[in-house]
């Protein structure tokens, strides 16, 4: 028995705190600011198990019984959390932190009860300096190997709701087993058997239907049709299809419509390598959907581009896929393209050669590991690797939604000691958006185009680099690696416009 129940507690830390990081990834992905989420439920977790410790003092009798059903009820909320929580912010979006912070109270409340039970029923068996030692040294195996296991293997490969569901059957057969290993101590049992049953039957169903019913709860936070939806060790990617129209979303954050990209990526591309006749090497930060790698490629003077990705993931499904691979004309496979699934400021600190044009194509800074892609270290390693007669193009948010975001990555250029001459563009999808050319040298427009454009003509340039009153410049502080005011301020003004 001791033994059996020392494994158990494995088995139930290795759950808990499964639960808690299934909520704060989830929560991460829909809602934004990783550090806030996870620092928060983990927060409210550890609290809600102290609550949990204490309030076992007045469970008396039956701890076996006890133990049994407290198992039961974290399988079925724990298991099922990540799909009422999906379900919850496509429905009901207000709500969503209450129910997000109320399923993490009661399972950390639940979770609390475990230990202390267990603890009580082994002591009749092990002498309490032992007891201790072990029961929290198999506690704390459990917890790490979890958190090993989760980032690597279980979000990336299994995702959230499945994973969710596999616990919670790992939960409930602990119960199963306890009911036999206690079967002695228990004159009927059942009534216990029958609530076990219909628990794993109720988890196996779920983790049987999990593909579909995930499909079914990741489609209501979008319009469209969801075509494609997996998990990359680093977030969430979907592909929606709506008649003609391809939406490609990271972390629920629409990245491009395929009906007005091009607006996105001409305005990104062109005013600024335009401006080089002579660029041969060109650098792509970010932009792993090979859309502005389409671009630079209709410049024949350019001899090579490099484009630094994070995820393989994206990189792959744009090289695959036929719809994608005919929406960015095949850039990524081209001959003159070079592909590095790295992070984009480690690749830049360890690169020694020169870049005559940088394209910075990162998401929004929702995040502050994105955060980190918009800070005045990031801004001088870039500076670093462009060529002294180089300019950098860099996508920087919008400046009628987040003013104060866009003003604030302009400052943080300049503060890398590069020129900042800001502009920005219509893109219908997302609204006025904003860019920055960065160099050393003072940036004039073109006059023309070499090449034709679907969007762009020298009209239309002039009245990029022109800012009206309600997007004119305002006071902003640096970015910097240690403050990340940037995330704060995305966050603040973001959300006001989502209200």
């Amino acid at each position: 028995m001791t033994h059996a129940l020392l494994a158990s507690v494995f088995i139930i830390a290795s759950c808990g705190l499964a639960y808690e990081l299934i909520a704060a990834a989830l929560s991460s992905y829909l809602i934004g600011d990783s550090v806030t989420q996870f620092s928060t439920v983990i927060g409210v977790y550890l609290f809600a198990m102290g609550v949990g410790s204490f309030l076992s003092r007045y469970i008396e009798k039956r701890l076996a019984v006890r133990f049994i059903q407290i198992e039961l009820l974290v399988a079925a909320l724990g298991g099922f959390a990540a799909l009422a929580l999906f379900l919850v912010f496509a429905w009901l979006e207000g709500p969503f932190r209450l129910a997000l912070y109320g399923i993490v109270l009661v399972v950390g409340v639940l979770v609390g009860l475990e230990i202390p039970l267990v603890m009580r029923i082994l002591r009749q068996h092990i002498p309490f300096r032992d007891l201790v030692a072990q029961v929290l040294t198999f506690d704390y195996l459990g917890a790490l190997a979890v958190s090993l296991v989760f980032p690597l293997f279980l979000a990336p490969q299994i995702g959230l709701v499945r994973s969710g569901l596999m616990f919670g059957i790992m939960n409930a057969l602990v119960a199963v087993w306890a009911v036999w290993l206690f079967r002695h101590d228990i004159p009927n049992r059942r009534w216990l058997k029958a609530q076990c049953a219909v628990v794993l039957l109720m988890l196996g169903g779920g983790f049987a239907y999990a593909e579909r019913l995930t499909q079914f709860a990741e489609q209501q936070l979008y319009t469209e049709e969801i075509v494609y939806a997996r998990s990359s060790p680093y977030q969430r990617i979907v592909l929606t299809r709506w008649r003609d129209d391809i939406r490609f979303y990271l972390n629920h954050n629409l990245q491009f419509s395929s009906r007005d990209e091009y607006r996105y990526h001409e305005a990104l591309v062109h005013p600024g390598l335009q401006a080089l006749p002579r660029a041969k090497r060109v650098l792509i930060l970010g932009g792993g959907d090979g859309l502005a790698a389409r671009e630079v490629l209709r410049y024949p003077g350019v001899e090579a581009i490099v484009l630094v990705d994070l995820d393989p993931d994206v990189t792959r499904l744009f090289s695959t896929s036929p719809v994608l691979r005919a929406l960015n004309r095949d850039s990524l496979k081209s001959g003159r393209v070079q592909i590095f699934n790295e992070d984009a400021l480690q690749w830049l600190e360890r690169n020694t050669e020169l870049f005559d044009f940088i394209v910075v194509d990162f998401p929004d800074p929702s995040n502050y590991s994105l955060g980190k892609l918009y800070t005045s270290v990031f801004y001088r390693l870039l500076a670093r690797n462009l060529a002294p007669d180089g300019l950098a193009a860099i996508q920087t948010t919008s400046p009628l939604y987040a003013r104060q975001s866009f003003w604030c990555v302009v400052t943080t250029v300049e503060s890398a000691e590069l020129r900042a001459t800001p502009y920005h563009a219509m893109v219908p999808s997302f609204g006025e958006w904003g860019f920055i050319i960065a160099g050393r040298r003072p940036y004039t427009p073109p006059a023309g185009y070499d090449l034709q454009h679907r969007f762009l003509t020298p009209d239309a340039t002039r009245a990029m680099f022109q800012f009206p009153k309600d997007m004119e410049r305002v006071p902003a502080e640096v970015n910097r690696l240690n403050n990340q005011i940037l995330v704060r301020y995305f966050e603040r003004e973001w959300r006001r416009v989502i209200r």
